[in-house]
């Protein structure tokens, strides 16, 4: 029996934990680059992540893997996480989740 005390995190719970994860080459955060693809939370305090880099290449991408692990961890109501990392859909920089990185990285 699941004890009804304990609170389920929401995905804007996951979303706003993963927001201040950079990319320190860049210093944009990963969602607002859009490299989060999906957030799933299950019961008993299970996220998944899935989520990309903006190349295969990219030398920081264990560390951001880790980043992200050790944010979303840190959510009330997270027991365990998941961080799976995805090539498809390849990351195209205009799908990038804000305006602000946008002009950042001068992409319109």
């Amino acid at each position: 029996m699941q004890n009804e005390n304990v609170k389920m995190p929401s995905r804007e719970a996951i979303i706003e934990a993963l927001k201040p994860v950079r990319d320190p080459e860049i210093q944009i955060g990963i969602v607002d680059l859009g490299l989060v693809y999906d957030i799933n939370i299950l019961p008993g305090g299970l996220v998944q992540v899935k989520m990309t880099l903006t190349t295969p290449a990219c030398p920081y991408g264990e560390m951001l893997i880790n980043m992200a692990h050790q944010a979303v961890q840190k959510v009330e109501g997270v027991n365990e996480v998941r961080v799976a990392l995805v090539w498809e859909p390849v990351w195209d920089p205009k799908t990038m989740a804000s305006e602000e990185a946008k002009d950042a990285l001068g992409i319109w």
